[in-house]
């Protein structure tokens, strides 16, 4: 389910990706505060409600940073290829397992630098000479990879802490997305508010039929949204940060591949090797998680 819905949100185009980001985070809020009452109600069970200073001291730097690290990945988009995009990003996994370490969350060992060494290495090479370089695009989504993990790393701290209550993910994405939209907000309406509020989608337009295909757009993008983050903090909460980093790798693959068919890229023989070295690495990890005796989730 979650390398389905992050391929699908990968290969449709923002046209504004803050502004659109952040309704995003509004439906998702919406869809968040619904559940857990409906859960609540039928568990017979009160929510979880964090103080204001737990709220403001733990829960802000995940809500902060994935305002961030969407926001700017979905921006970089209208600057770079998905093959760059994909390639910047997969650095991602070095900054999870930096953070990871810092915060004592992974143990430095052998075989998960031979992975993340691998997996990173791979990825460069299936994507190396199919991309065109731009370095406004670069830079953006390079500070995205780098928010990416204190992001994954601040999550899992805060999910597995027993003290907090957040191990359901439903509970973890009502109470980060109003921080992330505080951050989002001032950034949307700065880069784009002008552009937004008077495009031909919404308040100018004299199509009733565009403006309903442009909110069944952003609806349906909330949905995707909405699932995929469910299904990631799932994962940070019942296995690691650098975990969800590794799988997501297998997703950027099957982008790729995904956007070569679309676009008729062909591969070359470097790019093939590449790709086997990155599922090497794949690989690598779930052996080493299978002989400790360790879930994958």
């Amino acid at each position: 389910m979650w390398r389905g819905l992050t391929v699908c949100l990968a290969i449709v185009a923002y046209p504004y990706p803050l502004s659109i980001t952040f309704t995003h985070l509004l439906f998702k809020f919406c869809f968040a505060y619904s559940l857990r009452s409906l859960l609540g109600k039928f568990k017979n069970k009160r929510n979880v409600e964090l103080s204001w200073e737990k709220y403001a001291i733990e829960v802000s730097p995940t809500g902060i940073t994935s305002a961030l690290d969407i926001g700017l990945s979905n921006w970089s988009l209208e600057f770079i290829t998905i093959s760059l995009y994909t390639m910047t990003k997969s650095t991602s996994i070095i900054f999870v397992l930096l953070f990871a370490v810092i915060f004592k969350l992974e143990k430095l060992t052998t075989s998960i630098i031979l992975v993340v060494l691998s997996i990173s290495l791979g990825l460069f090479m299936f994507t190396y000479e199919s991309t065109q370089f731009d370095l406004r695009g670069f830079v953006l989504v390079l500070i995205a990879s780098a928010l990416s993990g204190v992001r994954w790393t601040a999550a899992q701290k805060v999910s597995q802490h027993s003290a907090y209550g957040l191990s359901n993910p439903i509970d973890l994405v009502y109470n980060t997305q109003p921080w992330m939209a505080a951050v989002l907000l001032p950034l949307a309406f700065v880069f784009e508010g002008d552009a937004f509020l008077t495009s031909p989608f919404i308040f100018r337009s004299q199509d009733y039929l565009s403006i309903l295909r442009f909110t069944s757009y952003i609806v349906l993008g909330s949905c995707l949204a909405f699932g995929l983050e469910i299904s990631e903090f799932f994962v940070v909460c019942h296995s690691s940060s650098l975990t969800l980093s590794i799988a997501g790798i297998f997703k950027e693959v099957v982008t790729l591949y995904l956007a070569a068919i679309l676009n008729g890229d062909v591969y070359s023989p470097l790019n093939i090797a590449g790709l086997f070295i990155c599922l090497a690495g794949i690989c690598l990890r779930v052996a080493v998680k299978f002989f400790k005796g360790e879930s994958l989730l």
